[in-house]
């Protein structure tokens, strides 16, 4: 047995740990009202069984298992089936739906676990000489098909996890660097660098199911890269292993050494080889930390709030608001109120916007952060507040910033919820310049609507902008409905229909999940044909055996998976 953690095989997250919406009076008639799906009388699907899943025996060489078996002893090689079938996919919505419905399809021959880089390295060289795939793990929470297995795949396919690779190495504190382990996992990460003091300031929605490697391979984004940045800014070195040898970056502030091989290997989705290790920026731990909530009168106010904010002097490390529909959502998934809160939240708030002319319907909720020292924060706060006001807006306090604070991981169990009831959900992400960014919003927004009348379905988008910058920010949306007899078929439709919006509308093909196999069929329309047959050129190149995680990104078009 390892003794590295894996998240359930058939969902999200750990096993006793859910959605609930009993206790919140607002969601079951905002599911009835908005996807025609009623809780009350709702056959839940029973949780799969894993003794009926069809798991193909391992077609593995023997002496390939002998070899990884010598590099790291017999116990950390295994075919054991559940092993297998958690290392086959992320936790992408069609992932989840083939597991479900028994419907996978390749799968990892052996797991392995190295204990270090030297074993890593050995075991590259040999999967690479036995002609063999080898496929990097860490979290396992990937949405995009990074990590399955070519379906057509016959030759054997290793899993290389690099859980036990969660070390923080070093921490400079005169350059505020930090060298750590590519397999550490987002909460242990933390965990490491709050006992000397520090924090990374990367907040996934993942955080608590992936690790640094991971957010490296597919260019992560956090909760709070308004003010830490992307994880491309914040990785300053790195540790690649490859075939025969090591890459290494150095972590130095800025170079002039070619193209950079730092931004090559970020987003790489084990392409190119398997991170090992990373030296990221790390900061002081704040002194004060504080979210506070703000209405909006529409999304079109709420947006250009967020712009004119990255323009000021102010710095908050979180700017979001949502359009009026994720508002809606976000009122129904409150908890039942009491007393005064439940006052002053159904009542007194309600008269107060009224008083000011909106429509309730379009109101649109914001939750902006500060950090930092006392002075700074009041200073930041003071700043953001006279930019909020000059756009119709207005705060309403700490109390539902706590709420998001603690609700911010929990999200993706509501798409297990959602799939025990025979409905969809999943999202899509993308980024695009403030000038283009509401034609953009419109234009996804028809696209996923067009797509549920064509499949004849009660659907609902929202959206989020969840990442601002200089010249533009991050789209989130979210979509639901309740599928039919071909849900995956029935997904395809709304997802393509999304994406195909994104870039036909001057957005990218995805802002922080990567590109895997899910969102390679827009990459040619993102970065140019011309710009795809460099990639595909490079992983030629550099893995001419095709034996790195081979089918993603710059894929073939017989590449994608569909079902």
């Amino acid at each position: 047995m390892t003794d590295v953690k894996h998240m359930k095989w058939w969902g999200w997250g750990v096993e006793g740990v859910s959605f609930h919406w009993q206790d919140k009076p607002g969601f079951a008639p905002f599911v009835l009202r908005e996807l025609h799906l009623d809780l009350q009388t709702s056959e839940i699907v029973e949780k799969p069984d894993f003794a009926s899943i069809a798991v193909a025996d391992p077609v593995a060489d023997p002496t390939l298992t002998a070899a990884l078996a010598s590099i790291m002893g017999d116990d950390d090689v295994t075919t054991d089936a559940m092993d297998r079938v958690v290392h086959t996919y992320g936790k992408g919505l069609r992932d989840l739906v083939r597991i479900r419905q028994n419907r996978i399809g390749r799968v990892p021959d052996l797991v392995v676990y190295p204990d270090d880089e030297s074993e890593v390295q050995r075991v590259v060289d040999a999967v690479v000489a036995a002609d063999a795939v080898l496929i990097p793990f860490g979290g396992g929470s990937n949405i995009a098909g990074s990590l399955e297995p070519r379906v057509d795949e016959r030759r054997a396919v290793v899993s290389l996890d690099l859980g036990r690779l969660r070390q923080l190495i070093h921490l400079d504190e005169e350059s505020g660097l930090a060298r750590i382990q590519a397999g550490v996992l987002g909460p242990d990460l933390e965990a490491q660098l709050a006992e000397r003091g520090w924090t990374l300031g990367h907040f996934p929605d993942s955080f608590t199911h992936s690790t640094l490697g991971g957010w490296i391979a597919t260019r992560s984004s956090g909760m709070q890269s308004d003010k830490y940045g992307d994880i491309a800014d914040i990785v300053r070195g790195l540790r690649l292993v490859r075939p025969g040898g090591v890459v290494a970056i150095r972590p130095v502030p800025s170079t002039s050494t070619g193209p950079s091989l730092r931004e090559m290997i970020l987003g790489s989705e084990g392409r190119l080889g398997v991170i090992t290790e990373a030296t990221v920026q790390v900061h002081r731990k704040p002194a004060q930390r504080v979210i506070h909530a703000y209405f909006f009168p529409s999304w079109q106010k709420g947006v250009a709030a967020m712009r004119a904010i990255a323009e000021s002097d102010a710095t908050p490390i979180v700017t979001r608001v949502s359009d009026a529909r994720e508002t809606t959502f976000s009122m129904a998934t409150s908890k039942e109120r009491h007393g005064l809160d439940k006052f002053l939240a159904g009542t007194a708030l309600p008269a107060m916007m009224r008083a000011k002319g909106w429509d309730l319907d379009e109101i649109c909720l914001s939750f902006i952060g500060y950090e930092g020292a006392s002075a700074h924060v009041k200073r930041q706060k003071k700043l953001v507040e006279r930019i909020v006001r000059k756009h119709g807006g207005m705060g309403v306090g700490t109390g539902p910033g706590v709420l998001y604070d603690q609700k911010k991981f929990d999200t993706p169990y509501i798409r297990d919820f959602l799939l025990d009831r025979g409905a969809v959900g999943d999202v899509s992400e993308t980024a695009a310049p403030w000038s283009a960014l509401l034609p953009l919003y419109n234009a996804v927004v028809a696209a996923a609507n067009g797509a549920f009348d064509r499949l004849n379905k009660k659907g609902y988008v929202m959206c989020h902008l969840s990442h601002s910058y200089h010249s533009g920010a991050c789209l989130y949306f979210t979509f639901a409905f309740v599928g039919g007899d071909d849900v995956l078929a029935e997904y395809d439709v709304v997802k393509s229909a999304i994406q195909q919006a994104f870039v036909d509308n001057g957005g990218t093909l995805s802002h922080h999940h990567g590109v895997g196999v899910e969102h390679g069929p827009w990459l040619e329309q993102d970065i140019s044909a011309e710009g795809a047959r460099v990639l595909r050129e490079l992983f030629r190149a550099t893995d001419p055996g095709d034996n790195l995680n081979p089918g993603k990104i710059a894929l073939e078009v017989q590449d994608r998976v569909t079902g």
